[in-house]
Parts: structure tokens; sequence; C-alpha cells
């Protein structure tokens, strides 16, 4: 009888092989590793199969790595490994085989709260012909992509070096990439690529068209493929800070890290690691995300957008860090209402009329209270109601996770007893967020909000918060807090964040692309970022940002290119404010062009 299902298991002398359409994977008995290969036979890892879950308690390994026990059905191959050894009673890799790809997780029974843990690593000791130690998996590939952005902007990294996807970030070294908050938890590996192009389609002069245009070309030719390795879980399962790629030279593993902050108490299961190949790495951000919605973690689809989210932005931070140039002090200094009546009058002299303003920081006398600075704004409802009877909606910038203004018991806490940050898991704070959001939207009038330093997510072992959420789980919490008001108050609310995570796509509305790297190319950066967003959480709309600029030759060329992108959106008034360049009346008459481009597109 002829087998004719996709994927299929076959004995080998040494131990077995999986074939599918797709791949190829081979076992043998007498080494810790599978090497995988493509549907042509070029070999990329041979995965190391004991990983390690390290706790508070020690660190993790794995003496005895036994043959896999195969079963199978619908069309898929699992198998299972047992691991003796090691801190937990029981543990056992899976490999569940379809004729795509793989995915691979983790099972233990035990006691401990997590650290760091290692997937396709370990700490081995099961052969004596192969040493003992941690191992890793063989990287026969040479290039990393890695969706996160970077200070340096490499697309693709060296596959002997290390990154990493996290919730984390400030201009501190070694943190230098807050700009997306999470990045999608993908990578994708490539052999003998050089660093890859943004090769642009015909549209609009060579711009990547995202609303039905020509398509932007693969950033290598399809014969060469990438092999991709994502995480794929309900937010719940999320509970990690990080998803590291540990690389060194011809060898690497993965790593999730807990930080000691996730108790387990009987079962665990590590969230799901997906491997399959594609020809395209942001290809891979879009299969990542059509698995979340196929397995129902994440909803492909939302509802359709108000008209108004996607009108033209104009926030108020570049024009208040250009008057430091003038005045002096500092940028949230210059928030203030005679400031942006100020911004307005310019703008409308010039026939610019924004649909949706930002006011920016700090309009707030507390970050934590959200309660309006009567110094500075001695008129928020009546400001709003004026912009709303100009047809204009209203943001109000939101600084996440800041405790200013909260009382001890909302905040998440370090070994003294101090403020760290806000804790979404505390009932005292989700009651705060809920009665500020209200008051922000109702009181005063706002239409939405425009959120902030997503990055300063608490990490760290010792601290300590009320709930069980850490990790991008514990991020996802406050944001859902904050959306979920918002939308009991107002339908139609937009809640901006720079999230562009598939679970992410419950809690926002609108992604930004968030600031600026002024120490690399201005449109190239932001082209990899509207295309993550864009595969990552298709339905969302776009905020193309628009600050800070190196000089005024880069802020013409990104407001050119921003139509094709996103919403466009202006943060000068008068000036650039990093170079002090005074916008021109040819600078006006392109901010105009390009609104209208922009409107034209939403109209065909």
């Amino acid at each position: 009888m002829t087998d004719t299902s996709p994927v299929s298991v076959q004995s080998t002398p040494n131990g077995l092989q999986v074939h599918s359409p797709a791949y190829v994977l081979t076992l043998d008995h007498e080494r810790p590793f599978a090497r995988l290969a493509d549907c042509s036979g070029h070999v990329y890892t041979d995965l190391f199969l004991a990983p390690s879950l390290h706790t508070t308690h020690g660190l993790d390994r794995t003496a005895r790595l036994h043959p896999p026990a195969v079963s199978g059905g619908a069309g898929e191959v699992t198998l299972r490994f047992h691991l003796e050894g090691g801190l937990w009673q029981h543990k056992t890799l899976v490999l569940r085989c379809d004729a795509q790809g793989i995915d691979s997780w983790v099972e233990v029974t035990g006691e401990g709260e997590l650290t760091d843990v290692h997937l396709f690593g370990g700490h081995y000791s099961g052969q004596q012909r192969w040493g003992s130690g941690f191992f890793q998996s063989a990287a026969f590939f040479t290039r990393v992509f890695n969706p996160e952005p970077y200070k340096k902007e490499h697309r693709a990294i060296p596959a002997a070096q290390s990154t990493a996807i996290d919730v984390m970030g400030t201009s501190l070294p070694g943190k230098a990439h807050w700009f997306f908050t999470p990045a999608p938890l993908v990578y994708a590996f490539h052999q003998d690529a050089p660093e890859p192009r943004l090769a642009l389609g015909a549209d609009q002069g060579g711009a990547p068209d995202y609303h039905g245009g020509q398509r932007a070309e693969p950033l290598a030719p399809p014969a060469v493929r990438w092999l991709s390795a994502s995480i794929v879980a309900p937010v719940e399962e999320l509970n990690f800070t990080s998803f590291h790629y540990d690389g060194q030279e011809t060898a690497f593993a993965l790593r999730l890290t807990y930080e000691g902050q996730t108790r387990v108490q009987g079962h665990f299961r590590t969230p799901t690691l997906r491997l399959n190949f594609t020809d395209d790495p942001y290809d891979a951000i879009s299969q990542n995300a059509q698995r979340h919605a196929a397995q129902g973690f994440a909803p492909l689809q939302g509802d359709a957008a108000p008209d108004w989210w996607h009108t033209p932005i104009q926030c108020g931070w570049g024009a208040q860090c250009h008057l430091v140039r003038e005045r002096g002090g500092r940028a949230p200094d210059h928030c203030t209402q005679a400031n942006y009546d100020a911004f307005l009058a310019v703008l409308d002299a010039q026939d610019l009329r924004p649909g949706v303003l930002v006011l920016d920081d700090k309009w707030s006398a507390t970050y934590g209270l959200c309660d309006v600075d009567l110094t500075k704004w001695p008129d928020l409802p009546g400001w709003i109601a004026r912009a709303h009877g100009r047809g204009q909606r209203v943001l109000l910038w939101w600084k996440a996770w800041d405790p200013e203004g909260l009382p001890l018991d909302a905040c998440v806490t370090n070994d003294l007893g101090e403020r760290v940050t806000a804790d979404p898991t505390s009932p005292a704070y989700e009651a705060i967020l809920r009665a500020a959001v209200r008051r922000m939207l109702l009181e005063y009038g706002a239409d939405g909000f425009k959120v902030d330093f997503s990055a300063r997510t608490p990490s760290g072992p010792g601290l300590n918060r009320h709930g069980a959420a850490w990790g991008v789980a514990l991020l996802h919490r406050l944001l859902w807090i904050l959306r979920d008001e918002a939308k009991r108050c107002k339908s139609d609310a937009l809640v901006m964040t720079h999230t562009p995570h598939p679970v992410f796509a419950n809690v926002t509305d609108m992604i930004r692309l968030n600031d600026v790297n002024i120490e690399q190319d201005v449109t190239e950066q932001m082209i990899h970022r509207a295309r993550v967003a864009r595969a990552a959480l298709p339905h969302h709309v776009i905020d193309t940002d628009n600050w800070p600029m190196p000089d005024i030759d880069a802020w013409r060329a990104y407001t050119r290119q921003q139509p094709a992108l996103g919403v466009p959106s202006l943060y000068f008034v008068t000036h650039v404010d990093s170079d002090g360049q005074a916008l021109t009346a040819a600078d006006y008459a392109l901010v105009r062009s390009t609104w209208a481009q922009w409107r034209a597109r939403r109209t065909k």
C-alpha cells in the first residue's frame, strides 16, 4: 500500500528520517542532534535536542536523551524525546512535524521559578563520546534577520553575532532598540546572503505600495530560502521579557528570559517554537501572524477603522523641541495651550489642516494620574471642544509605566520597597487607570491616546507585583486595560502604540513607526518598520511618525515617502529642530502635496 501522507517517517540504520514536501529532518541516535535540510537538500542546522530550563534553584541539565516515541495522524508526525536528569521530575522535548514546518516545545513537571529557558541548546552529559557541558545547535546559515530595529539598523547580522527581540529599551548602551516593543518574535536564517536590500516596487517612483500597488521585491532570490524560527503562542504564555538568538562561530541556541518571575507548580509547557522555510523574512512575519490567527491566538482582521483615523496627524513634540533652541528649558516645558494655539495658527496660515492633533509630553500634572496641568492648559476641555468644532480629533500623549503620583500598592516595587513602574496586575492601579481614561476621554473630551515609553516594561529578578503576568504578557495587560476602558467611553477611540506583534491586535488600533534613528538612513529604516508592521498586523493603520530628523533634507525625503507607508505625520511647524533650519514655502507645499496624495490613495 502506498503512503500518500504529506509527512512520512523512514527508519535508517542509525535513526530515522522525517520527510515532507518542504524539508527533511534526520535523526542519528549516536548524536544528540536532528539535522534539518530544505526540500532541495540544503542543510541549515543540526538542532540540539536536550534543552535546559533553569530556575532560581539551579541550572537544569540532561543526563540521558532517549530515542523518540513516534506517533502520527492527520498529515503530521510527532516525535517525543524523553529526557532524564536535571531539575525536573519529567522533561520531554516535542517535535510536531507537518507538511510545511515543525512545531517544537518542551514539557516539564516539577516546581521552580524559571530564569533562562534554552531551546535547541542546553547542558548535557549523556554521551561520553561528545564530552559534557553546554551544547548548541549547528549554524550552517550565515545571516540572521531580526525584525526589531536596532541603532545600527542592520536587517541581518552575521550568524555568529547574538541579538534579541524584547519589550525593553532606552538610549543607554546595549538598549537602543526601543522602537518596537515588541517586534514580532520571528528570526530568519539565510545561507550566503549579502546584507539584504530593501528593494522597492515601481509605485510612487520606487516606493513600496502597501495599499494595493506593486509589492516590494523579496530580499533574496527564491532559490535560496530562509529558515524562520518564531514563537506562536497565546499572550498568556508570553511571560518572558526577551527572545534571544545566542550565536557564536558555527553554533547557536535560542533563549527565553523569564527572570525568576514565572513560577512553575506542576506541569509547564514552553511556548511553541515554529520552524519553517520561506522565500522572504517579511513573509515569515506574515506567516507567523497567520498561524496566530488560525490557532485563535490573535485576530487577523479587525473592525473597519473610522475615517478620521486615516487623516493626517500633527504632533506637537518636534515643535516643542524647537522651542528649546529658542527659549531654553526642556521640551516638556513647552507643551502649553498657548504654544499649541500658535502651532495651529502657523499651519492654518499655510492651508494645512490636520485631522488628528496630538498633545505630547507633558500636558499632565502627573504621568500616573493623568490629571491636566492647569498652569499649562487652563482650559483643556474647551480647547478640545474647539478642535472638534473645526472637524479635528485630539489624542493625548500617555506615558506607559510611569509611577509618578501613584500609591505604593499600585506599583511594581524593588527589593527596597521603592516604586519601579505602575503594576497592571494591581487592582488598585487598574481602578486608577480606568478612572484616568474616563477623565481624559469624557471629562476632557479627548478622542484617544498616543502611547509612549512602553519599552519601560519592568524587567529583572527581585521585582514584586500583585499578579502572575510578566514580560510581554504584562505589557499586553497594561494596554488591554487602557484600550478596554477607552472603548467603553468612546467606541471610536483611537489607541496608538508601537507594538507590531500579532497578539497585540486587540489592544491597539494604530501602529506608530516610532522615533527616527538619526544615525542611519531615515527612509530605508522607516520602510523596514512599515513592512514589519504591515506583515504582522495587516489590517491596522500605520502612523508614519516624523521625528527626529538629522537635517531638513532628510525630513523632505521622508515626507515624500510617507504616503506610501501610512498616515502622514508632521512633528514640525516652523523649523526642523535638530539643525534649526526654517521651513520654506516650498516645504509647506510639499506637506500639502503629500497629504493630498494620501487622501487620494484613501479614496481609490
